[in-house]
């Protein structure tokens, strides 16, 4: 049977699967996988244990890395892989650019979590106690002062009390945080306030044109944004597929323009996306994973782009973006390198940082009976293998600091993450503020990037 998360007392085995599904236990989803196994096995065929009777190595597809065929196949899959076309398709397009959000060109490659928490645990007892000491007094000498900033306007009401479309899907939790967002949106001054006139000023309201949402998923962040103030050109950038899109409610609107675009936002130019060309936007996101914030920020701010007359002149009015899932996040795309280095924090401490940070939603990013919801976990399986003999002082250390000193451990170093991408912005010219714009019971997941242009 598939893998069980080994949490000691904490875990427990996982039950029988059903009949006709596969034997593989998914201990993110807590369940077996959906899949039929192969007549000749309990497993299916992206399951299938590489110790198996016949069974080879499985490797990345080279055409879409998200989905793996036996080596042996290799070779003939990549002609007839049903992706190749639509990769084909979007590389064409003018506003595709290999990687030019990645993080300026730098070399590197992604650090696994199983990566990060393997490092963390090979280090000795009295520098894993400095790393931490290190983050305390780094967090209370530079770290932001995150206020809060829970606002719900008037303009919501259509949707805090539920006045839309049932055939829409509706969950109270998601709907605050999008009505907060908005909502911060205006008191910052890049929305209108109602039918308010925008006039002269360091604190008129920004009259954008269109919306960019990044990390779109099903488009409703957005859907608030054009039923309750207006916004008629609207851009959802996701390289996922998703079923009950706020997309059919869109469409159905004669007064807006949508177009969605399926496309990892570190290959995204912005500037060759033709139908946002001349028009002033407003550039937003709910829950950017990991990297894709820093990604997005990149993305509406290019420092690489050509310097022409027609592309010199920033049509970005603002941003507001929800960060989420900091234990994902990379040195190779982190936007404020600088601002790390200058405090003494190497790329290992960084994404030690980031395995801590999951503490601050988790307690111990290990347990599988965390209360975060499904929405706000990251879609890539945490490691729970046991630790080596090298380990056990580690081990130890964290299973001995209270649930609450790690929540705050975690909080610390998504604090100053967060920190370093505020001021990344603030050197861009832009106004900018970090509040934690929901309560922790509503998401933990709660901060919220919100910047103004100047010019």
């Amino acid at each position: 049977m598939g893998r069980a998360p080994a949490n000691g007392k904490h875990s427990l085995p996982p039950p029988p699967p059903p009949p006709g599904r596969c034997h593989f236990w998914l201990p993110n989803k807590r369940r077996h996988c959906a899949n039929s196994p192969l007549p000749s096995s309990q497993y299916c065929g992206n399951h299938l244990p590489e110790s198996a009777s016949g069974a080879g190595r499985r490797v990345p597809c080279p055409v879409d890395p998200s989905h793996t065929v036996l080596e042996e196949n290799l070779e003939a899959h990549v002609g007839k892989c049903p992706l190749k076309k639509q990769v084909a398709a979007l590389t064409a397009q003018p506003y595709y650019s290999k990687g030019i959000n990645s993080g300026a060109g730098e070399a590197g490659c992604v650090v696994t979590s199983a990566e990060k928490r393997a490092a963390v645990y090979r280090l000795t007892e009295e520098e894993f106690r400095c790393l931490l000491g290190k983050i305390r007094s780094v967090h209370v000498a530079t770290a932001a002062a995150i206020r809060e900033s829970y606002l719900i306007t008037g303009a919501t009401d259509k949707w805090m009390n539920g006045q839309v479309d049932r055939k829409m899907p509706y969950q109270e939790k998601h709907v605050a945080q999008q009505a907060s967002i908005v909502g911060n949106m205006e008191a910052f001054g890049l929305l209108r306030k109602g039918s308010d006139e925008v006039v002269d000023g360091e604190n008129a309201a920004v009259s954008a044109q269109a919306v960019v949402e990044f990390g779109a998923g099903r488009g409703y962040l957005t859907q608030v944004l054009v039923d309750c103030y207006g916004i008629t050109n609207v851009f959802l950038v996701e390289r996922r597929s998703y079923k009950l899109k706020a997309d059919r409610s869109l469409r159905q609107n004669e007064d807006v323009t949508l177009e969605r675009l399926r496309i990892d936002i570190e290959d995204l130019k912005l500037h060759g996306v033709e139908a946002l060309r001349g028009l002033q936007y407003l550039a937003i996101g709910k829950h950017l994973c990991g990297p894709a914030t820093d990604m997005t920020m990149m993305c509406c701010l290019p420092e690489r782009y050509e310097q022409t007359e027609e592309n010199s002149k920033h049509s970005l009015q603002g941003l507001a973006l929800a960060t989420c899932c900091h234990h994902l996040c990379q040195w190779k795309h982190y936007t404020n390198k600088s601002f790390l280095l200058g405090l003494g924090i190497t790329e290992e401490e960084f994404h030690a940082m980031t395995w801590f940070s999951s503490w601050a939603v988790d307690g111990d990013h290990s347990y599988p009976d965390s209360p975060v919801g499904a929405e706000e976990m990251s879609s890539e399986v945490r490691e729970l293998e046991k630790p080596d003999q090298d380990a056990i002082g580690i081990e130890r250390i964290i299973r001995s600091i209270p649930a609450g000193e790690r929540a705050s451990l975690g909080s610390m170093c998504k604090d100053i993450i967060d920190t370093g991408r505020l001021l990344w912005l603030g050197q861009k010219g832009l106004v900018a503020d970090l509040v934690s714009y929901v309560p922790s019971k509503i998401s933990p997941e709660n901060h919220l990037l919100i910047a103004k242009c100047t010019s």
